[in-house]
């Protein structure tokens, strides 16, 4: 896992290049990572996401009930509403011990778990936006390789930790290797149901290799599973990344 200090150094980098990604793109571009998307709605998006934790943090709640959206700008307005929202959400997140107790949708439910799902939100968020606009590039490989290790303690086990029937289903264990930072994690599917997660070189029915930014955008359906080496069972790779939560 990464430092908290390199994650929001991170954020805040990736969160000012977001705001020139979209305006490079146009306000009116389609976003083909996010369909339905114009870049005007991931501007407002990520703005809106921004909002929402760092009042979180801030106030220190407990709960997400009784958060009030902000009103969306138009969009003309919405890259200055971005771009105060980011430095206020860095602020936020500095002053905050990592430790500090905060509702979060996660089984972690601290600061900490804030910080560094807002670092790869906005990572994965400015990627989308220079895809919009024809200029995409990879996601720095050392925050792509904790971006993994994230996806897999959050977002798959959101969906998959207790789903006896959806462990069934992927029917195997997947290995995934970044092959330019360090990076390794077995994922097995567990008597009973459920998974187990393990940061380990070890054989699985699939094997998943290549590039820590393009096995993260794969497992976040950015990219096809083509992109990167698929050892063993590609029938057992397809479907553990068809059955993630990505909602």
């Amino acid at each position: 896992m990464m430092e908290p200090y390199d994650l929001l150094a991170h954020l805040a980098r990736d969160g000012g290049d977001f705001a020139e990604a979209c305006i490079a793109a146009g306000m009116e571009s389609e976003v083909p990572s996010c369909p339905g998307w114009s870049v005007s709605d991931l501007l407002w998006h990520l703005a809106e996401v921004h909002y929402f934790w760092r009042t979180i943090v801030a106030e220190q709640r407990a709960t997400w009930e009784g958060y009030e959206q902000p009103e969306r700008p138009a969009d003309a307005d919405l890259p200055e509403f971005y771009r105060n929202g980011l430095e206020e959400t860095v602020t936020v997140l500095a002053a905050a011990h990592p430790q500090q107790a905060n509702w979060t949708w996660s089984h972690q439910r601290d600061a900490g778990f804030v910080m560094r799902r807002m670092a790869h939100e906005t990572a994965m968020h400015l990627w989308d936006a220079q895809q919009a606009g024809g200029r995409e590039r990879a996601i720095d490989a050392s925050l792509a390789s904790d971006g993994i290790d994230e996806f897999l303690d959050h977002f798959l086990f959101l969906s998959l930790g207790g789903d006896a029937g959806v462990a069934d289903e992927v029917a195997g264990s997947v290995h995934l290797h970044c092959t330019d930072v360090p990076g390794e994690w077995t994922v097995r599917p567990m008597d009973g149901g459920g998974f187990s997660l393990t940061r380990e070189h070890a054989k699985g029915d699939a094997a998943m290799r290549g590039p820590a930014s393009d096995l993260l955008l794969v497992l976040w359906r950015r990219r096809p599973m083509d992109t990167i080496d698929i050892l063993g069972d590609g029938g057992v790779a397809g479907r553990f990344i068809a059955h993630s939560s990505l909602e």
